[in-house]
This record gives C-alpha cells, sequence and structure tokens, in this order.
C-alpha cells in the first residue's frame, strides 16, 4: 500500500470520491511534476536549446500545475467540488499540452520519451477522477 493511500485510510473523515481513484491521481501527479521538472531540466542541457524552448515552458507549467493539484487533492476537509473540477481540469489540458509537445522529442531524447508517459498517465488518472466526481 503507497503512503498516499495509507494517508488517505487515516483520514477521519469520508471522500466526495473514490479513494482509489484519488489515491490513483494524487501519486499521478506526484510523479509527474517531479518528471516534468527533470524534463525541463534535461531539455535546457540539450545542444539546441532554441529548439526546446516550447517544451521547457510546457514543462515548468506542467509541474507546477501538477504540484498544486496534488496538494488540492489531498485536502479533503471542508471540500468544495467546484475548485476540485476546475484544477482536475487545468491539470487535463496541461498534462495533454505537455505530452502532445514531449512526444515528438521522444524519438531522440529519452527524458523526453519519459516525460509523455508521465503526462499520458497523469491526464489519464485526472481524467478517471473527474469523471468520477459527482
Amino acid at each position: 500500500m503507497s503512503h498516499v493511500n495509507e494517508m488517505l485510510k487515516a483520514y477521519p473523515g469520508s471522500f466526495d470520491a473514490d479513494p482509489e481513484l484519488l489515491a490513483g491521481a494524487i501519486e499521478a501527479l506526484i510523479e509527474c511534476a517531479g518528471i516534468c521538472t527533470q524534463c525541463a531540466d534535461a531539455c535546457v542541457a540539450e545542444q539546441d536549446i532554441k529548439m526546446m524552448v516550447k517544451c521547457i515552458r510546457l514543462d515548468l507549467d506542467c509541474a507546477d500545475i501538477c504540484s498544486s493539484t496534488s496538494r488540492v487533492l489531498s485536502r479533503q476537509t471542508a471540500y468544495d467540488a467546484t475548485v476540485t473540477r476546475a484544477v482536475l481540469e487545468a491539470c487535463v489540458r496541461v498534462c495533454k499540452a505537455c505530452g502532445d509537445e514531449c512526444e515528438p522529442h521522444g524519438h531522440h531524447m529519452a527524458h523526453c520519451k519519459i516525460c509523455a508517459e508521465s503526462c499520458r498517465r497523469c491526464e489519464k488518472a485526472c481524467r478517471a477522477l473527474l469523471g468520477s466526481l459527482s
């Protein structure tokens, strides 16, 4: 069992979301934030950095939004579905954009391949959670 699952099970209240989907989304968000940060850093080290400017920007935007979303989802007390939906929708969009940008670079840059895969997993987890919210 992951630490995220352990924390959710230790929460004294109830959730307005499926705990498994919630834990999966939080874990995917945390991973994606880290991977996108690492990808941006690796892009800076590439020889033709001008070619990577859009990728770097999307990596950093995605990392920030994923990180913020993971923190919002981790707080269940006085839950506000409107806020949760908004951050999840933003996350889905930025993960898709970042994945779309990194994917073509992934054919010749392993860090972009890994980042695109992480963005796709995160987008999928956020969509699943979003679809389960009432």
